[in-house]
């Protein structure tokens, strides 16, 4: 039987092919997924699953909650001059034909439910099973966590793309953008005794897609999945288009990817702590990695991928975006 997942997540250009390879991987079957403020504020991330999910027709329909429109306690960031205005490459003004748009919102139900009360109650149905992939900031995970302390905990797991362990950052010199936007979130969730797995730029910036490999596994095709995604990459090849190799990073599918299977990264068992208050070091990773004997160290809240087969993942990750037979 497929593996329950939860998908939180702020789509973005990533994030749309990251719920792409989820509803390509028959490992596991999407539940639900939450919308949050990050990349896009939440009504654009929430118009844009529906979007995703117009253009993908899963076979199980997940449920949607639009979650957190804010951080815990800041105002909110986004990267809409990375994203585009509307997170997927401006797909929001692509026209069609007849002077109708090629993407328009499509009509959808949102549960009545909010993102952290859909992850509880998510939670609770599949106590034990349920793989929460959190792709955003962690704002909803944190509240659902303050709501009811003890529903996480009976999360199988808690893969998180987030932080910068021993690279530099990605919005500042310090910190990766999704600990940045809500700290807070991150150090509550961090702090809370779950099974968090953090999958953090250390190894998401090893898995990069560029605009050939990408036209190679297109292979001139012309349905309308193939079309969805040629639009809104381009945004972020163009975006990527003076960095050394012109690629993307696939930062949020890894993530995935390594929900579905585990064996793409080496784990480390690492304590993990984000900084909240710093002015320069504001959403910093610090991972105690001394060379002490572990029982001198800080203990381990989670386990960081350290190391990623990359080749495999893209391998994978690139059968599953645009299946023949899609």
């Amino acid at each position: 039987m497929p593996r329950p997942l939860l998908i939180d997540t702020d789509p973005g250009i990533d994030d749309a092919l990251a719920l792409l390879l989820a509803f390509g991987s028959p490992e596991v079957s999407v539940e639900a997924i939450s919308t949050v403020a990050g990349n896009v504020p939440v009504d654009a991330a929430t118009a844009n699953v529906f979007r995703i999910l117009d253009v993908a027709r899963p076979a199980r329909w997940p449920r949607v909650a639009r979650g957190a429109a804010a951080p815990l306690r800041r105002p909110l960031v986004t990267a809409t001059h990375h994203h585009g205005e509307d997170g997927l490459g401006n797909l929001d003004r692509l026209p069609g034909g007849g002077g109708s748009l090629s993407y328009p919102a499509p009509a959808h139900t949102l549960e009545m439910l909010d993102g952290p009360d859909l992850i509880l109650e998510t939670v609770a149905r599949f106590p034990g099973e349920l793989t929460l992939v959190a792709l955003g900031p962690l704002t909803n995970v944190a509240i659902a966590l303050a709501r009811d302390p003890g529903g996480l905990g009976r999360l199988a797991r808690l893969v998180v793309m987030g932080g910068a362990v021993s690279v530099p950052g990605n919005v500042t010199p310090a910190a990766e953008f999704n600990f940045f936007v809500d700290p807070e979130a991150a150090a509550a969730v961090l702090g809370a005794g779950l099974p968090v797995e953090v999958v953090a730029l250390d190894v998401t910036r090893q898995t990069r897609l560029s605009r050939r490999a990408l036209q190679d596994r297109l292979g001139g095709r012309s349905d309308r999945r193939a079309r969805f995604v040629q639009a809104f990459t381009a945004h972020g090849f163009d975006r990527a288009a003076g960095e050394d190799d012109g690629g993307m990073s696939l930062h949020d599918p890894l993530a995935v990817g390594v929900a579905v299977d585990p064996t793409l990264v080496g784990f480390e068992r690492l304590h993990v702590e984000v900084e909240c208050e710093g002015r320069v070091a504001r959403g910093l990773s610090v991972a105690d990695r001394r060379p002490l004997p572990p029982a001198e160290r800080m203990p381990a809240n989670c386990a960081v991928a350290t190391s990623v087969d990359a080749s495999r993942f893209l391998a994978l990750f690139l059968e599953r975006l645009c299946p023949a037979s899609a």
